[in-house]
């Protein structure tokens, strides 16, 4: 009962500092928009490329064989094609084309492929990709482990053919032709059903929708800084004096650590929710009321985790310098890890296997579910968890550093 009543004072003193110095709050409000807008202007000249500029892939058949050719065609006439131009060249074109950055990869077919295709042998396709557009070379090799994925379950088919038609004493000539006529009828279902690369489809929305991408980013951008900076607002340097003296009336830091968080909890979500409004107006995104519901709370969820790490920091570092500088340089890493500013697609392969543990990632991939691709059903748990996890090492850490005080 102590322990809420002395919170519940220190809210209300944050409350009137607020009120005190009201008209810094048009700064408060002002200041993370004219930050986000100018780095995120610099980001879209690197990051958004002209929506009808298809990506320039060469095919190198050195096989030069029918089956190579029907290969050349299931691969050309994929559902990426609208995304993908592909062009057949020879090899040394296709190197001269990825040193002048033309070209973004390009596939070999090898000169043994039909070979090992009816002998059963494993059947890859080398991919040189373009080091200077590693997503383009990224997307080229999802394509191709999809078109041999397909191409492995048709050996199947083909190598029990094969067999049963050398039982039958078949002859070579007619074996071959049988081979070949099985191969086509597989691939050209394949073809008709549309179904290559449905295993792993690779979608950025950045691209493929980058108003509504980067109008999303700047309001989860705004979020994070408006909490970073009504936090560090209403922080202040007591004095040694001044913390003895509140020690004796039995108030603690994590009190005061906690009624900060609460007002700047309360006065970002004001914030949050009004911006959402305005940028739904604004660039007309098809949201409902539920819709709207979903993201706060999501953004309720994050901002929470998000305060409990820079109160973490605050509690830990002593000096007020040092401690500003790392509560900007986490807040920086959450928005930099999280897709805001940069599209987690271009990140390394290895490292977005890492990144989904991260809170800024989950809230904001979860936001962009329900904006850009209407999605109704939203996870919260992983959210949740790493929200009491964080809350849980904060509060360990605010009562370890008392008992050492003392």
């Amino acid at each position: 009962m102590h322990f809420m009543r002395n919170v519940r004072l220190f809210v209300k003193n944050n409350v009137l500092q607020f009120r005190r110095k009201w008209l810094s709050l048009p700064l408060l409000l002002l200041f993370p928009i004219l930050l986000t807008g100018l780095v995120l202007f610099i980001i879209l000249q690197f990051f958004i490329n002209d929506e009808h500029a298809p990506v320039q892939v060469g095919i190198v058949d050195q096989d030069q064989s029918e089956e190579t050719q029907l290969v050349s065609q299931l691969i050309e006439e994929t559902p990426l094609s609208s995304f993908l131009e592909l062009r057949g060249m020879e090899e040394q074109q296709a190197i001269e084309r990825i040193e002048d950055d033309s070209l973004s990869a390009y596939i070999i077919i090898p000169k043994e492929f039909t070979e090992d295709l009816y002998q059963g042998r494993s059947v890859e396709f080398p991919i040189v990709g373009n080091p200077t557009q590693p997503a383009q070379s990224q997307l080229v090799r999802e394509l191709i482990e999809s078109v041999t994925r397909h191409i492995r379950a048709s050996q199947a088919n083909i190598l029990t053919i094969n067999y049963y038609a050398k039982q039958l004493d078949m002859d070579s000539q007619t074996r071959s032709d049988l081979l070949f006529e099985q191969f086509k009828e597989y691939f050209f279902y394949t073809i008709g059903k549309d179904r290559i690369v449905n295993e792993s489809e690779i979608s950025n929305a950045a691209t493929s929708n980058p108003l509504n991408y980067y109008s999303l980013s700047f309001w989860f951008t705004f979020v994070t800084l408006w909490l970073f900076v009504i936090y560090n607002f209403l922080s202040k340097e007591d004095t040694v004096r001044l913390k003895q003296r509140m020690k004796l009336y039995g108030v603690t830091e994590l009190q005061q650590t906690l009624a900060k968080m609460s007002v700047t909890l309360m006065v970002a979500t004001l914030f949050s929710a009004i911006a959402l409004f305005l940028f739904h107006s604004l660039f007309d995104w098809d949201m409902t009321i539920k819709d709207y519901g979903r993201v706060l709370l999501l953004s309720l969820l994050y901002s929470t985790q998000f305060l409990f790490a820079l109160g973490m920091v605050e509690i830990i570092i002593f000096s007020q310098k040092l401690r500003l500088l790392l509560q900007s340089i986490v807040s920086g890493v959450y928005l930099l890890i999280s897709g805001a500013l940069i599209p987690t697609i271009y990140f390394p392969v290895f490292f977005q296997k890492f990144i989904d543990y991260v809170p800024s990632v989950e809230a904001l991939h979860w936001v962009q579910e329900i904006v850009l691709n209407n999605r109704v059903f939203v996870d919260y748990i992983p959210l949740l968890l790493l929200t009491m996890a964080t809350t849980l090492i904060f509060i360990g850490t605010a009562i370890g550093k008392e008992r050492i005080q003392e």
